[in-house]
């Protein structure tokens, strides 16, 4: 059952809270990856150099096999996923598979 404001969590925190990493002042690259997963190695470098030009983004990535309940309450299918946050921490992007680095900072456009 949804929570009453449309989180998905009946105590209303946002659907990846607990994830234990500083979110961006201004936006925020969350991407889901897994170990043996090529295109995430790619992902993480190219969101690294998107989070290094842009101030107040961050980019952190979450190891999908260790964090199942985010992975399921966020609905990830495949790695890489990225998720972009507003400064607020809402989800204003999602994509999968090897982001480029234009497409990432045009969706970067839409949270800040």
């Amino acid at each position: 059952m949804r929570g009453h404001d449309g989180t998905g969590r009946p105590d209303g925190a946002p659907p990846w809270a607990g994830l234990g990493a500083e979110l961006g002042e201004r936006a925020t690259l969350l991407q889901f990856s897994s170990a043996f997963c090529a295109p995430c190695r790619a992902t993480r470098r190219v969101l690294g150099e998107v989070a290094a030009l842009v101030p107040g983004v961050a980019h952190v990535e979450v190891d999908a096999e260790a964090r199942l309940d985010l992975v399921r309450r966020l609905g990830i299918e495949k790695t890489p996923t990225v998720l972009v946050l507003d400064a607020a921490g809402r989800i204003v992007r999602r994509a999968t598979g090897q982001p480029r680095k234009a497409d990432v900072i045009a969706a970067l456009g839409e949270a800040v």
